[in-house]
């Protein structure tokens, strides 16, 4: 290659150095250029008998056409030998293999190919410690390949997925009222019923009360006259006994509580015993419940939420790190 002034423009650009960059004032030299989310093709641009050439990849185009599309892109004489050879990039990761015009016509099949092609070069990458810019640009591209393969399943799984949302969210309006309205209805008709059991629960435990103490005297009764009854050996006495164990263990049963309810069967409503905590001592029990998982992944979330604000709360630092991103 020549290295006189026609070049120069280029040479420095390769060095970092750009010079004023005009639309339709193509400078001589070797670039690069892509449309969007596409491969990057090889521009070489060169004046001869007194006109402009230019070459994007393997087509002829106008050099003030592609000028300002690959002017900030130079790259080497021997990088664009390479890609025109079709050996590709060596800071770019090679294509998925495996496609090309190739690949299924449904979405989901196609998109499955692609990631295991990007896996495949990904596993390549990751076996091989990085040392140099060109290794490191290639992780960067593939792992921007990879994270649009990820927004493309997610926009693919709205769109198919949408129908039966809509579907759902129609069914449930349907239904909405017709569940939660009775269902709320029910609840405050039970509440309404609170007092009266309560009340009803009352007086069923004084009678319990009342109750056990007059099983337990006709219990005693029953003892004593089988106790007299045994030392007269008199039949009349053991049969008056026998009644009176009779009278004894009746009352005895009706004694048991009763639970106070409404309604009849099968639609009984009755008092049922629900348990809940009444903090009476936050900090107390915040202390006891501090070594469970799942406490201490809400204290990390609201813990990171306050460093990411710059709020730094009592036991806790904020710090940072860079990764790539």
């Amino acid at each position: 290659m020549s290295n006189d002034n026609a070049w120069k423009w280029w040479q420095d650009a390769l060095a970092g150095n750009f010079g004023p960059i005009h639309d339709s004032d193509p400078q001589q030299g070797y670039y690069r250029t892509r449309f969007k989310e596409k491969p990057w093709e090889p521009v070489a641009i060169w004046f001869e008998n007194g006109e402009w050439h230019a070459m994007r990849g393997d087509r002829t185009v106008r050099a003030a056409d592609i000028w300002t599309w690959c002017c900030r892109n130079p790259i080497t004489y021997e990088a664009y030998t390479k890609a025109i050879e079709g050996d590709g990039w060596d800071d770019e990761p090679e294509a998925v293999r495996g496609m090309g015009d190739n690949l299924p016509d449904d979405p989901f099949e196609a998109l499955k190919l692609e990631f295991a092609g990007e896996q495949e070069l990904a596993a390549e990458l990751l076996r091989t410690k990085v040392e140099t810019q060109d290794q490191a640009n290639k992780i960067g591209v593939l792992s921007k390949r990879i994270a649009s393969i990820s927004k493309r399943a997610s926009d693919l799984h709205k769109v198919e997925k949408a129908p039966h949302l809509e579907a759902g969210r129609a069914v449930d309006d349907k239904w909405r009222d017709l569940k939660e309205e009775p269902d709320s209805l029910s609840k405050r008709l039970k509440r309404h019923l609170d007092d009266y059991l309560r009340e009803q629960q009352r007086l069923e435990m004084e009678r319990q009360r009342k109750a056990q103490e007059e099983a337990d005297r006709k219990r005693r009764e029953a003892e004593d006259a089988a106790s007299a009854a045994a030392q007269q050996e008199n039949e009349a006495a053991a049969v008056e006994a026998k009644r009176l164990q009779d009278e004894a263990a009746q009352a005895e049963r009706d004694a048991q509580a009763r639970n106070a309810s409404a309604g009849r069967t099968g639609a009984r409503v009755a008092l049922r015993t629900f348990v809940y905590a009444q903090i009476t001592d936050y900090d107390a029990l915040l202390m006891a419940l501090k070594d469970r998982a799942e406490i201490k992944e809400i204290v990390e979330t609201l813990a990171h939420r306050a460093a990411r604000s710059g709020v730094e709360l009592p036991g806790m630092g904020i710090r940072s790190e860079q990764r790539a991103a």
